[in-house]
């Protein structure tokens, strides 16, 4: 057994708490995604060329981090492993989330116009028409799904992997953010390019969106939760958003909604300003307890 696993993911989760997010200036992920930002556009042949990008491009990001990490690795074992944490602090995210999360409801209350503003940083829909409630639903439902995706899918990547090699966890989690920022940037029905990306995305996310689940549920203290997910996780086009969010809303006992696309918990009523926040919060637990439990799985 070694400690670096442990530490390297207690040290991102000590950087998430103290900066919540790099500079854009030094943020990986945005270099990242001004790599993908050139696959954004119209292809003779979109699914042969977005399917090169989906195999190369997070292969790209996963050996950067990777050789890195090895390079801290020789110099000394703790280098190593501050390397491997500012890179799984870069490739995850949950203050940033959280907080952005809570502003979309505040603003509900006091500035609706203030909270559609906001919400396109959070969730990718149109805010213009959506009322203070289905602005509040939006904000829980993202910082469910974003669970899984920003946070989950990378640390227990990383976690799995830890106990083999630091440089490969790290690029373990550097891949799987990439998939996902992949999926976010080109993964669309009117984006052709990215119809691999999605499909990987998919595969990917199937048991972060399910752990997530369960760790929604724990910080809620609701088992009865995950059956109700059960009954409507299937309800959004996502194989596996569906997962978190729908534990979230039996957890509060609401409906989440996004008009014309998906109901979770169709008998109950949209959230309160205390209940949306009330999800928030278990949310953060949620985050927390990942990252205690990856730094176990990461020792074991």
């Amino acid at each position: 057994m070694t400690l670096t696993g442990p530490l390297t993911v207690a040290l991102a989760f000590a950087l998430d708490r103290a900066v919540a997010e790099p500079p854009e200036s030094l943020h990986p992920v945005v270099w990242f995604g001004r790599l993908v930002a050139l696959f954004d556009r119209e292809w003779s042949r979109p699914r042969l060329v977005g399917s090169v990008a989906a195999v190369v491009l997070p292969a790209i990001a996963a050996g950067a981090v990777g050789v890195v990490v090895f390079a801290a690795v020789r110099v000394h074992p703790f280098a190593g492993a501050v390397g491997a944490g500012l890179a799984l602090f870069a490739s995850t995210s949950l203050r940033m989330l959280l907080e952005e999360a809570r502003g979309v409801v505040d603003a509900t209350a006091a500035d609706p116009a203030d909270a559609r503003d906001r919400l396109p940083a959070l969730a990718g829909r149109d805010p213009s028409d959506l009322s203070p409630e289905h602005l509040r639903s939006a904000a829980v439902e993202s910082a469910a799904e974003n669970l899984a995706d920003g946070l989950v899918a990378p640390l227990f990547a990383f976690a799995a992997v830890a106990t083999v090699s630091l440089p490969l966890a790290a690029a373990a989690a550097a891949w799987v953010k990439a998939v996902n920022t992949l999926d976010s940037m080109l993964g669309y029905r009117s984006k052709p390019v990215g119809w691999a990306s999605a499909r990987l995305d998919d595969a990917v996310m199937w048991i972060p969106s399910r752990i997530a689940a369960v760790a929604v549920a724990v910080a809620a203290v609701d088992p009865d939760a995950l059956r109700s997910a059960r009954r409507w996780a299937a309800t959004p086009q996502s194989p596996n958003a569906g997962w978190p969010m729908a534990t979230l809303a039996g957890a509060l006992h609401v409906r989440l909604e996004k008009p014309g696309a998906y109901e979770l918990n169709a008998m109950g009523r949209l959230p309160s300003v205390d209940e949306a926040h009330r999800g928030v919060g278990i949310v953060s637990r949620a985050g927390v307890l990942s990252y205690a439990v990856a730094g176990v799985v990461a020792w074991l």
